[in-house]
């Protein structure tokens, strides 16, 4: 029999403010030492009262926005009550009834999928478990930070289309610059429900899967869940309802807790905090806010520069450096200018494929940051247009980029200072040549009697002594001027 899986995500963003959610602690998820931010109303001291953060109820809606939400006009906090060491108050501030935002939906590779609702709830604190001890350690820093939680409808049907709208939605938070969303950092955080059924239409028991804190671990956690329920139901067992975690070395789920029944959060509208009403006039003011986003800029690459697919995912994916490269581009623009589109386009390629070969390379795995990276935008289009137009070989390339890489310097400055101008002189490359000609006469006699491989060697002798300064191309034509029978 055929079983048909039904996947739905949550997943939890923590914002990107200033202060926490509730207080004015600093929201800082970079601050190692332990309790430093906090204060009595996120620690959760008796008679302290909550103020709703503004900038994260505003961060949220735009999040709505961007995912073709509807903005509730009416919004209100709720109390969600359950015991847990990391939980200060012992209940937690979020919302049930009346969410920020419902009813949107993200594309992926032309799928929709809808997401039920957006809500904003504070975080928790953090446990730590020291190794060789019986005991647990609080650190409350993390405790009242803005987070948001996004609830898909079970529209994903398997692991890899979870991973891939996980990954857009990241990108989309970053773009909107809600969420640094580093799921290393625990920044941003998946749950996967997942059932199967026999009937494409309904859904089967749900299994819960926790604290899944990287796209790989999403989408093999669901792969293997997928063939681990089917066969159970293959052998006429039945799927129990339970939380089940992610073993990443074993690369397998493993059972939590049983669910028999939805666990009973008591919640009630939260009585410190008034209702939130929201008027057409504040939800356009921020829709206006709304930058460009992952899927538009993929469109405008493609069709302004005329960039193949996997370039343009690597400029969408690191949003800083695809900025550079369109940085690039608008610092060539002034001798770019009576070029026809094609000329342009193939400048574009040039320069992106340096980007993205050359300049990763040097960057041995480390993401692209305008913060450490010396090379100024004019200088690297300055550095294109020399191999463009031919005043320097890719091997002479390869060394001036080198140094524009760890000195910031200018190309032309580089080629000044190490000598390294190219020769286009034909006079001056035709004394090369016939010194490697007489100095060489067998393997001219090999390539005059139909050897090819001859003239690359030939080639190679004159580009040593010229130490690389003549351009291959150029050496070939004369070279086979003078060989000519």
């Amino acid at each position: 029999m055929t079983y048909f899986p039904k996947i739905g995500l949550e997943i939890h963003a923590e914002l990107k403010t200033c202060s926490k959610m509730f207080c004015s602690c600093k929201n800082d998820p970079e601050e190692k030492r332990p309790n430093v931010n906090i204060c009595p109303v996120c620690a959760g001291h008796p008679g302290t009262l909550p103020v709703a953060n503004e900038e994260a109820v505003k961060k949220v809606i735009k999040t709505g926005l961007a995912l073709n939400c509807s903005i509730a006009k009416e919004s209100r906090f709720d109390r969600k009550n359950y015991f847990y060491p990391d939980l200060p108050k012992g209940y937690q501030i979020s919302q049930y009834e009346q969410p920020l935002c419902f009813g949107g939906y993200l594309e992926v590779e032309g799928k929709s999928i809808r997401i039920n609702r957006i809500h904003l709830e504070e975080d928790t604190g953090s446990l730590i478990h020291p190794e060789g001890t019986n005991y647990s350690l609080i650190n409350f820093n993390r405790a009242g930070i803005p987070l948001m939680e996004l609830v898909t409808e079970p529209d994903i049907v398997s692991g890899r289309e979870a991973r891939l709208f996980a990954e857009e939605l990241q990108q989309i938070f970053r773009y909107l610059d809600v969420c640094q969303a580093d799921m290393e950092k625990g920044q941003m955080r998946i749950e996967v429900n997942i059932s199967l059924s026999s009937k494409r239409e309904e859904l089967g028991t749900k299994v819960e899967i926790k604290n899944l804190n990287s796209f790989k671990a999403v989408e093999r956690a669901i792969e293997y869940e997928i063939q681990r329920q089917n066969k159970i139901l293959e052998s006429g067992k039945k799927i129990i309802q339970e939380t089940r975690g992610w073993d990443e070395e074993r690369e397998l789920t493993f059972s939590q807790r049983e669910k028999e029944k939805a666990h009973d959060y008591r919640y009630f509208p939260e009585p410190d905090l008034p209702p939130m009403i929201f008027n057409e006039e504040f939800i356009e003011a921020i829709r206006r806010t709304i930058p460009e986003l992952p899927k538009q800029r993929r469109e405008r690459l493609k069709a302004i520069y005329g960039l193949g697919r996997e370039m343009v995912e690597v400029f969408v994916k690191n949003k800083e450096f695809g900025d550079y490269f369109e940085e690039v581009a608008e610092n060539a623009k002034s001798w770019l200018k009576d070029i026809e589109e094609g000329g342009k386009k193939n400048f574009y390629k040039l320069a992106s494929n340096y980007l993205i070969s050359d300049i990763q390379g040097l960057l041995k795995g480390r993401e692209f940051s305008r913060l450490d990276f010396k090379i100024r935008p004019l200088d690297f289009a300055d550095f294109i247009r020399m191999i463009w137009q031919d005043e320097i070989s890719s091997k002479i390339a390869k060394m001036v980029l080198l140094e524009m890489f760890q000195e910031g310097k200018s190309p032309s400055l580089v080629i000044q200072e190490r000598g390294l101008k190219q020769i286009n002189n034909e006079e001056e490359l035709e004394k090369v040549i016939l010194e490697v000609i007489s100095k060489n006469q067998k393997v001219v006699n090999d390539y005059l009697s139909g050897k090819e491989s001859a003239l690359q060697f030939l080639t190679g002798q004159v580009m040593a002594i010229t130490k690389g300064r003549a351009h291959p191309q150029k050496v070939q034509e004369l070279l086979k001027k003078r060989l000519k029978p």
